[in-house]
């Protein structure tokens, strides 16, 4: 099999491969890709996913910009930040993502199976030749029109067929038929699907199945966590023109935000409010015509006390792209608020603040440096969260001195 290895945001590459696997690339979405002067040469640029995809028999592998383990470390956190605050789940030492992700996830199955496969209670409606639960009358009467059998009945059956035990056998063999994935921690996913044959495999398009963590299957979360993963960068369209054999892609710009959205939503629990991902509450116009999407909302007894974008965006000499801050001087305008934060991944160096003439709003751009232990990054986050509430503080502080002034102009 032909490989061909990319790299997260890279500059611009010339690549050689055959004309059907180029018109693939460039219609699977996960990079832009062109034709170039020279016949059966293909020009990549802008590549948006990590990860590895099978196209027409061409394998695809794309590294991130940041270590692996870093990138882990923000799926993780963003999921579940208990679970990875204090980590069960260890990864290979490697710096590829499938394997690195395979082998956390093979650890963490065989270890919740260790004390025997997860059974749990489903319901299940049948017609049965003797009373097994209880019977569903108006069913009996509906479909047999007085015949006595069979019957119509409704029961409670203890099973292994359960939703955490689907999504940990899917996971399995998913990752079993990834390329890069080491032949040994291939074997040990198909074994482990092996023990949970009595589970049904996910369809691809097929719903997922909910599961809460609970004190029955607490062995099993920390799996649970990384099958999610899998099966959610496995299940990324791509399209049309894309024949995908096997993918396991990541979008990093979500992966980014999911992380920055969560961590911070902890760091700002002990000042109060509530912090909305992806808020849809708010519009710019007075007719609620035009809707407004920033990343974060920072509310405090129902007012917005703070908006936030993140952006997972390389700088550039000139700095950050101009369409982010006029964005987020809409949000700011739009909510009344005298200053707005861009997030950005990478070093951007100190705080860098655009003051908007005449009326005075400021843009504060950071950047946060993702090549940093978690305990670093977290605490970053953390000083974010401490200048967000001193700001709200100094706000609420002016507003009541206006509103005194305000007063006392009108006795």
């Amino acid at each position: 099999m032909t490989t061909l290895d990319l790299v997260e945001h890279a500059a611009p590459v010339d690549v050689a491969m055959p004309d059907d696997i180029g018109v693939a690339l460039a219609e699977s979405g996960i990079a832009t890709v062109a034709p170039t002067r020279r016949p059966g040469w293909w020009r990549v640029s802008a590549v948006r996913k990590v990860g590895v995809v099978v196209l027409n028999g061409f394998e695809v592998r794309i590294a991130p910009k940041i270590p692996v383990a870093r990138l882990l470390f923000l799926l993780g956190y963003a999921r579940d930040p208990n679970l990875w605050r204090d980590p069960p789940v260890r990864f290979a030492e490697v710096d590829d993502l499938v394997a690195a992700i395979a082998h956390g996830f093979v650890r963490q199955a065989e270890r919740a199976l260790r004390h025997g496969v997860l059974h749990g209670y489903v319901e299940r409606e049948e017609s049965l030749t003797v009373l097994r639960g209880r019977l569903r009358t108006a069913d009996q009467l509906a479909r047999r029109h007085g015949v006595p059998l069979p019957l119509e009945v409704r029961y409670d059956d203890f099973v292994d067929d359960i939703a955490e035990n689907r999504l940990l056998r899917t996971a399995a063999l998913v990752l079993a038929g990834l390329p890069r994935v080491p032949a040994s921690v291939a074997g040990r996913l198909r074994r482990l699907s092996a023990r949970l044959s009595g589970a049904r495999l996910i369809a691809r398009r097929e719903p997922r199945p909910s599961w809460a963590p609970s004190r029955l299957n607490a062995g099993y979360v920390p799996a649970l966590r990384l099958a999610e993963l899998v099966l959610d960068a496995a299940s990324i369209e791509h399209g049309r023109g894309a024949a995908a054999s096997s993918s396991f892609l990541i979008d990093t710009w979500r992966a980014f935000e999911d992380f920055v959205g969560t961590a911070l939503r902890e760091a700002l629990a002990p000042h109060g409010g509530s912090l909305d991902l992806q808020s849809t509450r708010d519009y710019l116009d007075i007719a609620s015509r035009v809707q407004l999407r920033p990343d974060m909302v920072w509310r405090r007894e129902g007012s917005v006390v703070a908006v936030l974008d993140a952006k997972y965006k390389v700088e550039t000499d000139r700095g950050v792209p101009e369409a982010d801050l006029y964005q987020m001087l809409a949000y700011c305008t739009a909510l009344g608020l005298p200053r707005g934060h861009l997030l950005y991944a990478r070093g951007l160096g100190p705080v860098r603040e655009h003051r908007v003439r005449r009326v005075g709003t400021v843009l504060s751009c950071r950047a946060l440096d993702l090549d940093q232990e978690p305990e670093a990054l977290l605490a970053d986050v953390a000083y974010v969260a401490m200048e967000l509430a001193e700001e709200a503080a100094v706000d609420v502080q002016r507003m009541s001195y206006r509103l005194s002034e305000t007063e006392r102009s009108q006795q």
